[in-house]
């Protein structure tokens, strides 16, 4: 995006629902603004009327002009500073709320190449930076630029002469304040993008830090992280460095400037061309005038920065969704008799990468279908394509006949409940984390479901019941509870189909057992598609369905697959020798 459109595109999307806000705290800045003006214009009459002249009644209204511009000064400065600070806030708030609903919408593809920490970097870090819009930027141009016209007009009025000769060197700051513009914008990006990576390197860490303590590898995870920190540090200092010189530019020319008015304006005060009180408000007003010019010169640095930020924020919003609903979506079938699903010549691949080649089954209503294979075969594929979070590149997926593509998303994904191995639970309480923000729900039914899950008697022990912190991802709880905990969800749900991917692998056989049952019992009278590696929880599956390198080889129940004596067979023998 250019400068203009980036603008267009923050007044449009968030700013214009508060224009009276911002109108009326730009008022308030250019009430500020023009004060310093009047104060600067002030000082004539207090050297001519009373320092000099002597005139005793010039003191009082001289004294209380001067305490008004302080007083209207100080109003205007708090009124535009409280409204600012407000409206920053909410825009901010409304930016960063934009930014992960529309993330929510992408795909898995988009996912798998940008990782958490970078993502949490650009929606708080970068959205962030906005704050810098309303503190500087936006500050200086609704009081600074007022600052500088009134200040120029005060000058201009002493005398023009002065005036030019004070300012003459400003044109020659040009071409340098572009170049150092593009420099602050380019290093400021550098830095976003140093941060974001320091963000997933810390992400990865926290998450691995089991890891990291067992393999001894601490000051190793630390190093990494000062280095990337180090990057950041680097290219943050270049854009600061490159939002200083502007400033100092605009004070060297501004002392060589003041040297010329110095000299010429003093031989004319000698040779009575020129009063003391002239001088000295010409004076007070060029003194002042450079610095809401220091000011505005900063503001192009700052400007870049942000500019930098939204940049990326835009790019980011700019992303399509490519998994969304038909404008007129087929009714989603309700009927659990008629949810047959078919994979007809499914192909699907990440970044031109195969998944799955010409991939063909169906799942029957009502019945178990599992899905096994090595690793790599393309099993979770299955279920991100069942619930659209990915889009076969070529083929289709059908649900009771009708493309997935037909129905509408939020309605389809009403349709399926899923447990997996590694269960989603939030930094909430049980109960928030088994009714996933649900109010429709009786005691009566929540007890049954904790019943089912095999949960009543671990919340009987704990002292807050169902209101315990399930803690960060669920880290107060152990495998087995979390699973029961994603049990109780799915049973809440009560979708007709059931999408079980690894779900008690990770177990040890007491807990297997209970997740085990309570599966059991949510898989009944379901539509329910099973992935594992472990056999022994397939084995009485309706139907087995084997991949290798993301085709499908064997279809059967157990006892014919054996007896094919084919991949089935072999992973059979290694587990049960068989």
């Amino acid at each position: 995006m250019t400068g203009r459109s980036l603008v267009l595109w923050l007044w449009r999307s968030y700013l214009h629902p508060w224009r009276w806000w911002f109108g009326t705290a730009m008022l308030l800045m250019s009430i500020e603004g023009s004060m310093v003006g009047a104060l600067s214009y002030l000082i004539k009459p207090m050297f001519d009327n009373v320092f000099v002249g002597g005139t005793a009644s010039s003191v009082v209204w001289v004294a209380a002009a001067v305490s008004g511009v302080f007083l209207v000064r100080a109003l205007a400065s708090l009124g535009h500073k409280l409204l600012m600070a407000r409206l920053g806030e909410r825009v901010v708030a409304a930016l960063q709320g934009d930014v992960l609903r529309h993330l929510l919408t992408l795909d898995q593809g988009f996912y798998k190449v940008n990782p958490p920490g970078s993502l949490i970097e650009r929606t708080r870090g970068d959205t962030g930076a906005l704050r810098g819009l309303w503190t500087q930027v936006i500050a200086a141009l609704g009081r600074d630029l007022v600052s500088l016209v009134s200040l120029l007009g005060v000058a201009l009025w002493m005398d023009p002469v002065w005036t030019v000769l004070a300012v003459a060197g400003v044109p020659l700051l040009l071409l340098p304040i572009m170049a150092l513009q593009r420099l602050v914008r380019r290093t400021s990006l550098a830095a976003r993008i140093a941060a974001a990576d320091s963000a997933t390197r810390l992400d990865e860490i926290y998450h691995g830090v089991v890891s990291v303590q067992l393999s001894g590898t601490e000051a190793r995870e630390a190093a990494r992280y000062q280095a990337s920190q180090n990057r950041y540090i680097a290219a943050q200092l270049r854009a600061e460095a490159g939002s200083a010189g502007i400033p100092a530019l605009i004070d060297v020319v501004a002392a060589i400037g003041f040297g010329g008015v110095l000299a010429y304006g003093g031989f004319q005060i000698i040779d009575g061309e020129k009063t003391v009180g002239e001088f000295m408000s010409f004076f007070f007003a060029m003194a002042l005038v450079f610095d809401p010019l220091r000011r505005l010169g900063a503001v192009s640095g700052a400007w870049q920065s942000t500019r930098a930020s939204l940049d990326r924020v835009a790019a980011l919003l700019a992303i399509p969704a490519s998994i969304t609903s038909p404008a007129e979506p087929a009714p989603a079938p309700r009927d659990p008799a008629t949810l047959r699903i078919a994979f007809e010549r499914v192909h699907f691949a990440y970044e031109d990468a195969p998944v799955l080649e010409d991939l063909s089954f169906t799942a029957e209503p009502g019945q178990t279908t599992a899905i096994v294979g090595p690793s790599g075969a393309g099993k979770s594929t299955i279920f991100a394509l069942l619930a659209r979070m990915v889009d076969p590149d070529s083929g289709r997926v059908t649900l009771a006949g009708t493309d997935l593509h037909r129905f509408n998303l939020e309605e389809l994904r009403r349709r399926y409940s899923i447990v997996s191995q590694e269960t989603a639970l939030f930094d909430e309480t049980l109960r928030d984390n088994i009714l996933m923000g649900r109010t429709d729900v009786s005691p009566a039914r929540l007890d049954e479901v904790l019943a089912a899950a095999h949960l009543t008697d671990f919340v009987a022990g704990l002292p807050a019941g169902l209101d315990t912190p399930a803690g960060p991802r669920g880290s107060a709880l152990s495998g087995g509870q979390r699973q029961r905990v994603a049990i109780a969800r799915a049973l809440l749900r009560d979708a007709p189909i059931l999408l079980l991917d690894e779900a008690t692998s990770a177990l040890d056989a007491a807990s297997e057992r209970m997740v085990q049952d309570a599966l059991d019992r949510l898989a009944s009278g379901r539509t329910t598609l099973v992935i594992a590696h472990r056999l022994a929880t397939v084995r009485n599956a309706d139907k087995i369905v084997v991949l290798q390198a993301g085709r499908v080889v064997e279809q059967g129940r157990h006892e014919e697959l054996v007896a094919l004596n084919g991949v089935y067979a072999r992973l059979s023998r290694l587990q049960f020798g068989e």
